[in-house]
């Protein structure tokens, strides 16, 4: 490992590390590039690299960008688009070489750094512009093998343990399928494949919801699987909301920061609303008062998104859990199993005709 740039802290290593251990598992499983935004050593965003629609480049603000953007910098953009509001200041993780187009696109978002395998001459120069010049730029050998033992001090007492090899990419993970729907589309098993390598580098306890390649919420460090669930299916219905057209036609003031105009979009969105359209308030942002997004217009919205797979660090006590998934359109479940009330989580998968696999894993990360 090499700084080629600024000066990493604890926290930016500890970010870069688990971030590029998601992105090269990703490229492992996926054969597709990937990446992944970090913030205070749980992701905020991971994504291979499918290309984006007209909608996608949108509402991740990379319309703008004339020329096509490379696989790297469509996973790039996933990751940091999903949850905006969450990746500010992030640690950026890429599974391949950093190419001009995404170091451009990394230029303009509020980061702490970067780690890639390499970087092309004119990406380095373009990061090392960045933030005065202080802007972390880690070079990583994409062949590195750690020890098979990890160590960890705490409280001066030194514990140790072999290091979590599971392999999450293997199809036969999702042959224990106990409801009735049985039938997994291969873009359900890549999403579910992405949502279970993403929670293997997530605080615990741990959900998360993937579509279309991407993570669209992440529930992190919750001690309530339930609190996980609502938590990441709310950022879900966010992301999914942000695709409105009333939010897409918003009428932004020319020049608004970035940040300003991903807060606003927040709050617009919200049951906090009137915080941004309040007379005296709206002028500060928009050119004209928007109508409000009302809650039937949500709710009716919301229930549009379809084909959302979720995957769990560990076994859904209970069916609420599956309750508040189906709202955010999950129609696909991966999860280690093996809950006394494992009857009642698949009841009511089979009460919204949801496939479920039992993988027998348990993915907790501390």
């Amino acid at each position: 490992m090499e700084v080629l740039n600024g000066r990493p802290g604890y926290i930016n290593f500890l970010d870069a590390l688990n971030s590029w251990q998601l992105v090269k598992e990703l490229k492992a499983a996926t054969g597709l590039p990937a990446a992944a935004s970090f913030k205070h050593v749980s992701p905020a965003g991971a994504a291979v690299g499918l290309p984006l629609s007209d909608t996608l480049k949108k509402i991740y603000f990379v319309d703008d960008i004339q020329e096509e953007l490379s696989p790297i910098a469509c996973a790039y953009a996933r990751a940091r688009g999903a949850d905006r509001m969450s990746s500010y200041g992030d640690f950026v993780a890429l599974s391949d070489t950093c190419d001009a187009i995404t170091a451009n696109l990394i230029k303009r978002e509020v980061s702490d750094g970067v780690i890639a395998p390499d970087f092309t001459d004119e990406a380095i120069e373009i990061l090392k512009a960045k933030r005065k010049g202080t802007y972390n730029v880690i070079k990583i050998d994409p062949n590195y093998v750690p020890a098979p033992i990890e160590h960890k001090e705490v409280f001066g007492v030194t514990f140790e343990q072999g290091r979590n090899e599971v392999q999450l990419g293997d199809p036969a993970l999702f042959e224990n399928i106990p409801t009735q729907n049985k039938h997994f589309t291969e873009e359900a098993k890549r999403d579910l494949i992405i949502s279970l390598i993403t929670l293997k580098y997530t605080q615990s306890n741990s959900v998360c919801y993937v579509k279309d390649g991407q993570a669209i919420g992440i529930g992190a460090g919750q001690q309530s699987r339930i609190h996980c669930t609502r938590l990441a299916g709310n950022k879900a219905d966010i992301w999914w909301l942000r695709q409105h057209p009333k939010v897409m036609n918003l009428p932004f003031i020319d020049g608004i920061r970035r940040a300003d105009r991903d807060n606003t979009i927040d709050v617009y969105i919200s049951e906090d609303h009137d915080d941004v359209l309040r007379e005296g308030t709206w002028q500060l942002f928009f050119k004209e008062k928007p109508e409000v997004l009302t809650m039937e217009e949500k709710k009716a919205w919301i229930a549009q998104n379809t084909k959302v797979s979720l995957g769990s660090d560990a076994f859904f006590p209970f069916g609420d859990n599956i309750e508040r998934a189906h709202k955010s359109g999950v129609e696909y479940i991966a999860q280690a199993g093996g809950s006394v009330r494992d009857d009642n989580v698949i009841e009511t998968c089979d009460k919204y005709n949801i496939a479920m696999a039992f993988i027998g894993i348990r993915l907790f990360h501390h």
